[in-house]
C-alpha cells in the first residue's frame, strides 16, 4: 500500500513538473525559459526536477513524448470504432487533425519552436515521425489484406503520407490557416487517391 502511494505521488509530482514546463516553454520559448521558473510554477524544488529530469533539454523531449503518445492514444480510440480497412486511415487521419485542433497550443511548442533547436531535438522530430509512419503503414497493410486497396509499397507512401501532414499542420498550428475543414476536405481524397482509392465514388 505504501509503495502504491509513493508511486502516485512521484508520478503526481512528474505531472506537475511537465505541466508547468509546458506552461512555461509554451510562454516564453525554450531558450528563455530557467528552470527556476519551472520550480516555482510546479511548487517543487530543483532535486525534483533533475531527479526525473536531468537537464532542460530532456525535460522538453519527455513533452515531445508525451504529446506524441497522447496522439497515439486518440488515434487507436479513433480506429477501434472503425472496420479494418480503408476507414481506418481516414479515421485515423481525422483524429491527427482533432488532437492538433484541441491542443494547439502544445502542438505549436513542440511542432514550430523545437525546429531549428539542435542535432538532439531533430533526432527526437524523427523518431516521432517514424513512430506515426509505422502506425499509417499499419492501417495500410490492414487495407490491402481486406482488400480496399491494391498493394502499394507501404514503407514509402506512409512516409510520404506523414510528410505531407506534418507541412499542413505545422502550417495551420503556426497560422491557423486553412480550417481544420479544409484541411480534411482536401487532404483526405488527394491521400486515399495516392493508393488507388477513390473516395468520391465510395460515398
Amino acid at each position: 500500500m505504501q509503495n502504491q502511494e509513493s508511486a502516485s505521488e512521484n508520478k503526481s509530482i512528474r505531472e506537475r513538473i511537465l505541466d508547468s514546463a509546458l506552461n512555461i516553454f509554451s510562454r516564453k520559448g525554450y531558450y528563455d525559459t530557467k528552470i527556476d521558473e519551472i520550480v516555482e510554477d510546479s511548487h517543487t524544488s530543483k532535486g525534483s526536477i533533475y531527479f526525473y529530469f536531468p537537464n532542460k533539454e530532456k525535460l522538453f523531449l519527455a513533452l515531445v513524448d508525451q504529446f506524441a503518445d497522447l496522439i497515439e492514444r486518440r488515434v487507436k480510440e479513433a480506429v477501434e470504432q472503425e472496420n479494418a480497412g480503408i476507414d481506418r486511415a481516414r479515421a485515423a487521419l481525422s483524429s491527427v487533425l482533432d488532437t492538433f485542433s484541441r491542443y494547439r497550443r502544445p502542438a505549436k511548442l513542440l511542432l514550430v519552436q523545437a525546429v531549428g533547436l539542435g542535432n538532439v531535438f531533430e533526432q527526437k522530430r524523427l523518431e516521432v515521425t517514424d513512430r506515426f509512419a509505422n502506425m499509417i503503414r499499419f492501417y495500410l497493410e490492414e487495407a490491402i489484406a481486406v482488400g480496399d486497396i491494391a498493394p502499394v509499397d507501404v514503407d514509402v507512401i506512409a512516409h510520404a503520407w506523414m510528410g505531407a501532414i506534418y507541412n499542413v499542420i505545422i502550417q495551420w498550428v503556426y497560422t491557423g490557416e486553412p480550417e481544420q475543414e479544409r484541411i480534411m476536405k482536401a487532404m483526405l481524397p488527394m491521400l486515399l487517391r495516392s493508393v488507388g482509392y477513390n473516395l468520391v465514388e465510395d460515398e
